[in-house]
């Protein structure tokens, strides 16, 4: 889910959000502690095993940060590495990966870690108490009370139970401090989970409800799509409207109007961006969502409707037999949306049954600042890209409630797109101006896949289509000496393609781990290589190697094409059986 959310002011907004913050939680404090739960909960969230044995083996890894201790450290007196690490443990999702393991270590452990934070973070100290993540806490520490008070004493219950009630009430003073959004999300089916739990509680129900709506007007557009464009936060929301439902539905409530169309909307959208493995196309800072997550989700929801043709929060997608596309194909998201956006227009993926095949690089952000950035480029991405530029450009670091801010300015305004599916397939023809500001060249993609999903034929363009954009394109030629316009066409692929130069040279075999083979084509008109490239995680300690077939190329005319395929081998056949397990470790 996302990181600290909170809402930008004028007026030293870091320091007034967090002070108000603090004074709320310690008010907070003086609250009558929960007597019990209404009904006793069930854990909606689902975890990690391997991610608990890590923890039960003093692995300490929160925000792509591993940290190496003595089995049953205190986690809340560590020195912090790094804010989205202690923001991650503030969290408390590692409840999910404890209850996991289930077993009497892992529920001591957690005790003892709970312990703790209530010895230390209870009276507003540290860095969990914005109302993200204390929504985020309070829907673990509910989903888990039986795994947590299990055999515990009672100055832990004591101390469980008083702090539950304060969180509640901080949070129904403070959701609004959430940025809109998903930490919004968060702050409301906290607050919802809570007042519909807790015994005393449930006063915050109709207030929280009647803002939820709001919110699921305000941000889900009539398309099922939110301005970040991140397929991954989709989910992540969809998700957490799907919890609120079912704690209402429990204690015989119904979800509002609102809140029902929202589910009805999104969960079409979701379908559009699932790969034919099962996960999500990652975009603008999205990865592909936990294992088995979205599919839990959508059969939660009990929302059936298919995609419609058409764009689905600006993503063009065909599938045909066990073989997905997904292409970005709108502008990138503007404004605060921006944050971790990026230049990713007219980029595709291609999955073929559980393997990826063609991928982006994926976001950095748990890989530092550098890697974040890295990540966001054009040239880390399935797409083409003019040498040294992206086809959006991003904005000064500027400084925001505890955070810094860079966001996307000069993206690509005028994109469009047309796909068109006959006998033979789909054809999907696409054009982007985010490089005409800085070249007067127009970016154009034609692809068509086949019907029977086994070929991907590509068309890139590069042209200057009127008067002022030839001017300015002759105007970038003299600045490089009429040498041409450098620009490369590039195919990121995913860790587990073992990819070849083949055919002297002229052709890239590619071979799955599931036994398929795919073949790389082009026209001749750009030099073929195969370079380095890195596949980008969450929850890994560092960039994955890979590989990327890149097609190299300069512009001289107003016009420039390269043409490209991509097709299985013909001695493949049409189904395989693949029974390769994926069995990489999660500490590498």
């Amino acid at each position: 889910m996302s990181r600290l959310g909170v809402v930008e002011t004028a007026g030293g907004p870091a320091r007034r959000v967090r002070v108000m913050n603090r004074l709320h939680a310690r008010l907070a404090g003086f609250a009558r502690a929960a007597t019990g739960f209404v009904s006793q909960p069930e854990p909606r969230t689902i975890g990690s095993f391997a991610r608990g044995r890590q923890l039960l083996a003093g692995n300490y890894m929160f925000a792509g940060i591993l940290v190496q201790a003595e089995p049953g450290t205190p986690l809340f007196s560590l020195p912090d590495p790094d804010p989205t690490f202690a923001a991650e443990a503030q969290g408390f999702a590692w409840l999910d990966d404890l209850a996991a393991v289930g077993d009497t270590a892992a529920r001591k452990l957690a005790q003892r870690w709970l312990a703790e934070w209530l010895e230390i973070c209870a009276r507003g100290h540290g860095p969990g108490w914005t109302p993200d993540l204390t929504g985020r806490r309070l829907i673990r520490w509910i989903n888990h009370a039986l795994f947590l008070m299990m055999g515990a004493d009672k100055p832990l219950q004591d101390g469980f139970y008083r702090s539950l009630a304060q969180q509640t009430l901080f949070l129904g003073r403070r959701w609004q401090a959430a940025s809109p959004g998903l930490p919004r999300f968060e702050a409301l089916t906290g607050l919802i989970v809570a007042g519909l739990s807790l015994d005393g509680m449930s006063r915050f129900v109709q207030p929280a409800l009647r803002s939820l709506a709001a919110e699921c007007e305000r941000t889900i557009d009539l398309d099922g799509g939110i301005p970040t464009r991140n397929p991954e936060e989709l989910l992540d929301i969809f998700t957490l409207l799907n919890w609120a439902s079912a704690a209402l539905s429990e204690a015989g409530m119904m979800a509002g109007p609102a809140h029902l169309a929202a589910l009805e909307r999104m969960a079409p959208s979701l379908r559009a961006l699932r790969h034919s493995d099962g996960g999500l196309a990652r975009f603008h800072g999205g990865g592909r969502g936990p294992d088995g997550r979205l599919d839990t989700a959508l059969a939660a929801s009990g929302v059936r409707s298919l995609p419609l043709p058409g764009l689905h929060m600006g993503y063009a997608r065909a599938t045909y037999g066990r073989t997905s596309l997904i292409m970005d194909a709108a502008s990138p998201p503007k404004g605060a949306a921006s944050r971790n956006g990026h230049a990713s227009t007219l980029a595709i993926e291609v999955t073929s049954g559980r393997r990826p095949l063609l991928v982006n690089c994926g976001s950095g952000r748990s890989f530092g600042a550098a890697w974040r950035m890295a990540g966001r480029a054009t040239a880390s991405h399935s797409t083409l890209e003019i040498v040294g530029y992206s086809s959006s450009r991003f904005g000064p670091l500027r400084f925001g409630a505890d955070r810094t801010r860079d966001y996307l300015v000069e993206v690509p305004e005028d994109v469009r797109v047309q796909q068109a599916t006959g006998e033979d397939g789909t054809e999907i023809i696409a054009a982007h101006d985010g490089y005409v500001r800085t070249h007067g060249l127009t970016h154009m993609r034609r692809l068509e896949f086949a019907q029977d999903g086994r070929s991907l034929g590509g068309e890139d363009t590069l042209a200057a289509v009127n008067d002022a954009h030839r001017a300015t394109f002759d105007r970038a030629l003299d600045r490089v000496a009429l040498q041409g316009i450098r620009f490369a066409l590039r195919f990121h692929l995913h860790p587990e393609v073992d990819a070849e130069l083949d055919m002297g040279g002229t052709a890239v075999s590619m071979v799955l781990r599931s036994g398929e083979v795919w073949v790389f084509r082009h026209d001749g008109v750009a030099d073929l290589s195969l370079e380095p490239s890195v596949y980008l995680e969450r929850g890994r300690l560092r960039p994955r190697a890979t590989k990327q077939v890149v097609l190299s190329a300069a512009a001289i005319d107003y016009a420039s094409r390269v043409r490209w395929s991509l097709a299985k081998a013909q001695e493949v056949p049409l189904a395989i059986r693949d029974l390769e397990r994926d069995d990489t470790p999660w500490l590498d």
